[in-house]
């Protein structure tokens, strides 16, 4: 029998890009450092958890969502909806915690992860992390062609969805009891959510509570910071139109040059062989 041909080892150039997908620089990139790093304790905790952290996010969202919606809830399964809401903070609070501890340069750790403490302190925010599950899914990733435009798109479809019904939720239990308040129900806070985000403002809806108001002072943003993006992927979708059509009339018009060589070199061989006759 012949002898088992070893497998080729990788160029350096391919253990570049592997770091830089992995997210280390250029002279982290060689063989042994990315195996440390993807055996880092920190790697495997983040691996672990990440199922049961977005698992808890639903949980978070469904607890949050069920009391508001239904005003009049039992007291045994509002109990239950306020264990499930501080539980889960828990556990997103010993999350982080323990991915601190485990971080080498922690001050690099709080600086990279302002988003995971963001989701501690407020917890209305803890919802977005359901974000996670796009990333695990292949129908959309399928569906977008594996391009960063369409993860963007994604991920920017997915966000919206959730802080509208976020802030509708937020909204509503900041409202409905208060005096000369008109969002009552949760399809008037559905419809100030959207109206608020997309930064149009009809105006016959509207927060009269200070808690009211601080909602939709921070949906204002959102809505901003989304449209921001919605903006820039579209601009980007058409920069690359554009640079599609250049790069076809481009190679048209290589194309038409290299014919109209090919014939003045043909004319120049008759004009010579008629010479020679």
């Amino acid at each position: 029998m012949g002898k088992r041909r070893r497998p080729r080892p990788w160029p350096p150039a391919r253990w570049q890009e592997h770091g830089r997908r992995r997210g280390l620089s250029h002279g982290d990139s060689s063989p042994g450092i990315l195996r440390r790093v993807t055996s880092s304790p920190d790697r495997r905790w983040e691996s672990a958890t990440e199922w049961p952290l977005t698992i808890s996010a639903v949980a978070f969202l469904a607890a949050y969502a069920w009391p508001i919606l239904d005003s009049g809830l039992a007291s045994p399964w509002s109990t239950l909806c306020l264990v499930v809401t501080w539980g889960t903070w828990a556990l997103f609070a010993l999350d982080y915690l323990v991915r601190l501890a485990l971080a080498e340069d922690r001050a690099h750790f709080l600086r990279r992860n302002l988003v995971d403490l963001t989701v501690i302190v407020l917890p209305l925010v803890r919802p977005l992390r359901l974000l996670r599950l796009l990333t695990a899914l292949n129908a959309p990733n399928r569906r977008a062609g594996g391009s960063l435009r369409g993860r963007v798109a994604v991920y920017v479809v997915g966000s919206t969805i959730l802080v509208l019904f976020v802030a509708a939720l937020a909204v509503l239990d900041a409202e409905r009891d208060k005096p000369g308040a008109n969002i009552v129900n949760f399809p008037d806070a559905l419809w100030w959510s959207i109206t608020t985000v997309s930064t149009v403002g009809y105006g016959d809806r509207f927060p009269v509570s200070g808690a009211g108001r601080l909602i939709a002072a921070g949906l204002m943003v959102a809505g901003i910071a989304l449209l921001g993006v919605v903006t820039a992927s579209l601009a980007s979708w058409l920069i690359s139109k554009v640079r599609e059509v250049q790069e076809d009339s481009q190679a048209a018009t290589r194309r038409d040059v290299t014919a109209l060589t090919a014939e003045v070199a043909a004319l120049r061989r008759d004009l010579s062989t008629l010479h020679r006759t």
